[in-house]
């Protein structure tokens, strides 16, 4: 596949590694990409490391960068608005994504004339996944889907190829690892021509140590979901508050009603003022998200001519 690339005229291709403390990889991770794709330019992002990374990358034959605000959603910010290309290939710094896989998933974006190609992760190795990370992974998969209608196998693999249309109409959000889920995200909601490739996923070399945080992440990527849902569907969102407070509101004025039907009386008045509040604010939740969704709609119709204006990756 390689030397199909290389003997046509090839896209402009670039290796994009956010990095953090990673001189134990970071050298066979630029290695392995240039050697997968000799005509691509390999950038290292360095955030903030305290070790060897950006001279061991620069070393290795890297274009070396820095990113001061500390976070991979800054560092893939900073790499999506600095870097021009017509293919972006972005992996981690910590070899644990194969680079040899990179050629397919870059052919599959040009032949398919996709936007993004997605590396699943495929992991034999012991220590490559860790147990409630794998379980995690299926949860947050199911309810993206259950929220959004779709989703991907693998929705935070840090392994994926973007077209440039996809990349310089991304408006980067996060701040973190939730990163990723923001990418998904914003494909589903485009409705981009996507694709997935199951990849290998290996251990980290002895030396090197994850950055990721069970909980802590888990729960940051939790609130992207409910933020992003909140954005992206307010009908649902603000309509499933509105329609909780209203069954709420019916389920306690029973009592009142049979009561007023036999005595004429309504005596529980806090509770009648209580359910007359919670049915106004379940109005207002309706309407919010009426209102809202206008708003999104004109938002996605915005970012989608600005996708739209970005040419798409030439077929092979």
């Amino acid at each position: 596949m390689g030397e199909r690339l290389d003997s046509l005229q090839s896209p402009r291709i670039a290796v994009l590694l956010p990095c953090y403390n990673e001189e134990a990889a970071i050298s066979a991770t630029v290695r392995g990409f240039r050697e997968a794709l000799p005509s691509a330019i390999v950038y290292v992002y360095d955030n903030n490391s305290r070790d060897g990374t950006r001279e061991i990358a620069a070393e290795a034959g890297a274009v070396v960068r820095s990113e001061r605000q500390q976070g991979k959603g800054h560092v893939v910010r900073r790499m999506f608005a600095d870097v021009d290309a017509d293919v972006y290939v972005m992996a981690d710094g910590d070899l644990t994504y194969d680079p040899k896989a990179a050629p397919d998933m870059v052919e599959m974006l040009l032949v398919e004339q996709l936007d993004m190609v997605v590396g699943t992760r495929k992991h034999e190795a012991k220590d490559a996944y860790r147990g409630g990370h794998v379980i995690g992974n299926k949860l947050f998969t199911g309810l993206l889907a259950g929220l959004f209608g779709r989703s991907f196998t693998d929705i935070f693999s840090g392994y994926r190829v973007f077209s440039r249309r996809f990349v310089k109409s991304f408006p980067v959000l996060s701040s973190g690892f939730e990163i990723e889920t923001e990418i998904s995200v914003h494909a589903l909601e485009l409705r981009m021509p996507v694709g997935e490739v199951e990849t290998a996923y290996g251990a980290r070399p002895e030396g090197s140590q994850s950055k990721l945080s069970t909980y802590s992440d888990g729960w940051r990527i939790l609130k992207t979901i409910a933020t992003l849902y909140r954005i992206e569907r307010p009908v649902l969102f603000y309509g499933s508050i509105g329609a909780f407070l209203l069954a709420l509101a019916i389920v306690l004025s029973i009592p009142l009603v049979i009561t007023y039907l036999n005595t004429g009386l309504v005596p529980r008045f806090p509770t009648a003022i209580l359910i007359t509040g919670m049915t106004i604010i379940a109005v207002l939740c309706f309407f919010a998200g009426l209102i809202l969704d206008t708003v999104t709609r004109g938002r996605r119709e915005v970012r989608r001519l600005a996708y739209l204006s970005f040419a798409a990756p030439e077929r092979l």
